[in-house]
């Protein structure tokens, strides 16, 4: 597999609420909060489970294409 992320994660700001639970199922720890919203902070540790566009209830993270 030449390329390891075949997925990459987006982050909608204007859609986010700050509620942490993508922070909190994260198993890699690669989001974090500041000023109130969602962020990447280590996308090499993505696994791309999932966890957090299925626990996000504003739809304000996703995985998506290359």
């Amino acid at each position: 597999m030449a390329d390891k992320m075949l997925q990459k994660l987006y982050v909608e700001k204007e859609l986010c609420k700050g509620c942490g639970i993508c922070v909190a199922f994260c198993p890699k720890d690669v989001l974090s909060l500041e000023k109130g919203k969602v962020t990447i902070k280590d996308l090499d540790a993505c696994i791309q489970c999932g966890q957090c566009e299925l626990r996000c209830p504003d739809y304000a993270i996703y995985l998506g294409g290359k």
